[in-house]
């Protein structure tokens, strides 16, 4: 492992302890996601001020909005993130009130809103939001068992696109159908391609990096999870990096994470902690002077893996809490 990806791997480790230490009844996906979002900034968590921003998420939202939901540690880090949280989270609650009219409440939504929010100006919000609904309702339209809330976080993100509507969607169909052929969850495979669709790139071409990407990590001995990890891959392979470094990359940093607490067998699982892998690779890849059309900006990759992440670990966490009350 170089140099500079050893040190995000310590920033990481750090700021998931920090985190954890300063709100330890959380759920235990939420730590190294909101720990990710400090990485991918180079920035080392400041305990207080992220209490601060947590106070004000509380303060601002009611009792049971979701914004006080599974991923409130997730938009803490975030509004903290943003240097302004007062703004940001106005921002953000001004998008979720618009999206509510649209949409059925759910954890996702504020994810969704929170996209837009960073994203956006407030005078293109309205606009966006609409677009939001428009393009979820084509997404239900074409599968309609498989689309459900968690969808409405990657239909803001494709609302955000420069792309129109029709080569969105056509786009998303077209990655739908060549990768339903990679035996893995049709729901996951509905995700992924809505990654893959903020890209220029043929279909072929880059549903064929993605499961390049997939097979190399599987040949190297890594399997990645054929589940709601499964979309974060796809900003990988829409980099213009060899396939075969970036899944030595992810190995290696794997490798370094299976060694720390809270990411063994008793951790929150191979499959998340490769997704981490992946996410905290992208600086290598993503963090490029110089990409072709075809590639998206390493900002926007950033915000889609986060995203795609903020996703995951809410899922994963309501899958963790049904095992729980069930058992």
């Amino acid at each position: 492992m170089n140099d500079k990806s050893k040190a995000n791997c310590q920033l990481f480790i750090e700021n998931r302890d920090r985190i954890k230490g300063e709100f330890p009844w959380e759920s235990a996906y939420m730590y190294p996601l909101c720990a990710a979002l400090y990485t991918a900034k180079g920035r080392r968590v400041n305990d207080e001020v992220l209490r601060e921003a947590m106070d004000l998420l509380k303060a601002r939202a009611g009792l049971f909005s979701n914004f006080r939901s599974t991923v409130k540690l997730a938009i803490a880090a975030m509004l903290d993130l943003s240097g302004n949280p007062e703004k940001t989270l106005n921002d953000g609650l001004k998008v979720y009130d618009k999206l509510k009219e649209s949409f059925f409440s759910s954890a996702f939504l504020p994810i969704a809103a929170m996209t837009i929010a960073q994203m956006a100006e407030p005078s293109q919000y309205e606009e966006i939001v609409l677009r939001t609904r428009r393009i979820y309702d084509r997404m239900k339209s074409n599968h309609f068992f498989l689309t459900s809330s968690e969808d409405s976080g990657f239909a803001a993100m494709l609302a955000l696109s420069e792309k129109t509507d029709d080569a969105l969607v056509e786009d998303m169909e077209s990655c739908f159908a060549i990768l339903s052929g990679m035996s893995m969850s049709s729901n996951a495979v509905q995700s992924l391609s809505h990654v893959l669709s903020i890209s220029e790139a043929a279909a072929d071409d880059k549903c064929r990096r993605t499961a390049a990407l997939f097979d190399a990590l599987k040949k190297a001995g890594y399997k990645y999870g054929k589940g709601y990890e499964l979309p974060t891959l796809g900003v990988l392979a829409l980099s213009e990096g060899d396939v075969e470094d970036i899944a030595g990359t992810m190995g290696e940093i794997d490798d370094f994470l299976s060694e720390q607490k809270g990411f063994g067998i008793f951790g929150i699982g191979a499959k998340q902690r490769l997704m981490y892998a992946g996410i905290l690779a992208q600086s290598e890849y993503l963090d490029k002077d110089v990409m072709s059309a075809a590639a998206v900006s390493s900002t926007v990759s950033i915000i889609v893996a986060q995203q795609a992440a903020m996703c995951a670990a809410v899922a994963a966490s309501a899958a963790a809490a049904s095992a729980s009350s069930s058992s």
